[in-house]
């Protein structure tokens, strides 16, 4: 996941932020990035809770 050799002068917690920075950036590459995508829902916005409908 990371090239980089470690830094001698970097702390452990640099060293852990870094490491988390990188992963999170790699899995924020995807379409929606974790975003809700509301117009390929299939369904209206009442339609689960038909009870609710008078």
């Amino acid at each position: 996941m990371d090239e980089r050799p470690d830094d001698p002068d970097e702390t452990p917690m640099q060293r852990a932020l870094r490491l988390k920075k990188a992963a999170l950036d790699a899995r924020r590459k995807g379409p929606a990035a974790g975003k809700v995508q509301r117009g390929s829902a299939a369904m209206k916005a009442g339609a689960s809770k038909p009870w609710l409908k008078k």
